[in-house]
């Protein structure tokens, strides 16, 4: 096998995915798992092990800059919402599809966590994409979303991880060595930033990834996943991170350029067109269980922290998407063998179109009326001016 010209169909696709996402304005992920598919099922598409390295960097990278997006004074400012949300956001679906697969659909007791760990998810992407696009990440209502969806991915890393971990010696080295480095790893950083900065060779990013796969070492010894160090990892810094945004911008250069389209290509490769049109039905029933447990389960905690109307609705509706963790783990219990391919299939297929419909359904109905504030008022909004606008937002 030629590697060069394998890598260049890779990168055809890539750059195919790319484009289209740039005319249709959708997301890069949701395009490049759709060229996957294509590139599976009518290219026959080899995950070599440089791909499956490439694939797994990425995924890990990825999921450290969502958790380095997060807002520290959102949490701050509205931790109660934000948690309620995000917790209740996680275990509602979490909860019914694991229990639609195991004692209706009969999956196996692991991949029926499965399910309800990859249809558990919201999309960080998605919704992080959505608020750049509309203004709402200037706003109190859409930071508060963000915080929520970051919340509720953290529960959805964190069920991966403890799930399916070996609970030995080498997990208790896991916790004890991973806790430490989260402990001191905000204050070395700044340090070592203040000294090592505004390099060609970039050592602030060799730095980052000396750390990412060092706790991912420990992650894949301990049995759990390395996408659970890296989120953890990205929250801890967050802080330190929004001083030094030069350095997230050239990760997610390298990362988006580089890495993540050999993750979701990768991805949507092992989605089988024949076994997802045999398993329609399966399809749309987990797809609705994750839509009506969503709702079941965000609609009313909105309601009970004061959120009416559109609001409420809007935030519904963005919390119920899902892509980038639903896939990770989805191809996490494809690869350890706790689901098969058919099953993996249907995953995918209910996560793209969490991606798509509720997104869609939420900017076309209940997209609420709120005053966005300028960029330059962004960055220093007050609490009076929070307050006035959440209340001129549930008035909508």
């Amino acid at each position: 096998m030629n590697t060069w010209l394998t890598a260049s169909l890779w990168m055809a696709l890539a750059l195919a995915a790319s484009i289209v996402s740039v005319r249709f304005a959708i997301s890069v992920a949701l395009t490049e798992i759709l060229f996957g598919i294509v590139g599976g099922n009518f290219f026959h598409l080899h995950v070599t092990d440089w791909v499956n390295f490439l694939a797994g960097f990425g995924s890990v990278l990825l999921t450290f800059l969502a958790g380095a997006e997060l807002d520290p004074d959102t949490i701050k400012r509205h931790w109660k919402e934000s948690l309620g949300i995000g917790i209740v956001g996680f275990l509602a679906p979490f909860l019914g599809a694991w229990a639609y697969a195991y004692y209706v659909a009969h999956w196996s007791s692991a991949g029926a966590k499965i399910c309800g760990i990859a249809l558990s998810t919201t999309s960080v992407a998605v919704v992080y994409a959505v608020m750049i696009e509309t203004g709402f990440n200037r706003t109190e209502i859409g930071k508060v979303i963000l915080a929520a969806c970051f919340v509720n991915d953290l529960g959805t890393v964190l069920a991966l991880g403890v799930a399916f971990a070996n609970y030995n010696m080498w997990l208790l080295l896991f916790v004890i060595v991973t806790s430490g480095v989260l402990v001191v790893t905000p204050s070395a950083t700044r340090w070592f930033f203040g000294h090592f900065r505004d390099h060609v060779s970039e050592p602030e990013i060799k730095f980052l990834f000396v750390l990412l796969f060092f706790l991912g070492g420990l992650a894949a010894a301990a049995n759990s996943e390395a996408v659970l160090t890296a989120y953890l990892l990205g929250l801890v810094m967050a802080s330190a991170l929004h001083g030094n945004r030069r350095v997230v911008e050239h990760m997610r250069s390298t990362v988006f350029t580089m890495l993540t389209p050999f993750y979701f290509l990768k991805a949507g490769s092992y989605v089988l067109l024949p076994a997802l049109w045999l398993n329609l039905g399966i399809t749309v029933i987990l797809f609705l269980v994750k839509m009506v447990t969503k709702v079941v389960g965000v609609y009313p905690t909105c309601l009970a922290f004061g959120l009416r109307g559109k609001v409420a609705k809007y935030t519904t509706g963005m919390m119920s998407t899902g892509l980038t963790f639903g896939t990770i783990s989805a191809l996490f219990g494809l690869s350890h063998g706790y689901i098969n391919q058919t099953q993996y299939t249907v995953l995918v297929a209910v996560v793209i179109g969490s991606a798509v419909i509720p997104t869609m359904v939420a900017q076309a109905f209940f997209r609420p009326q709120v005053v966005i504030p300028p960029e330059t008022q962004a960055v220093e909004a007050t609490p009076a001016a929070g307050r006035a606008e959440e209340a001129q937002a549930r008035a909508h």
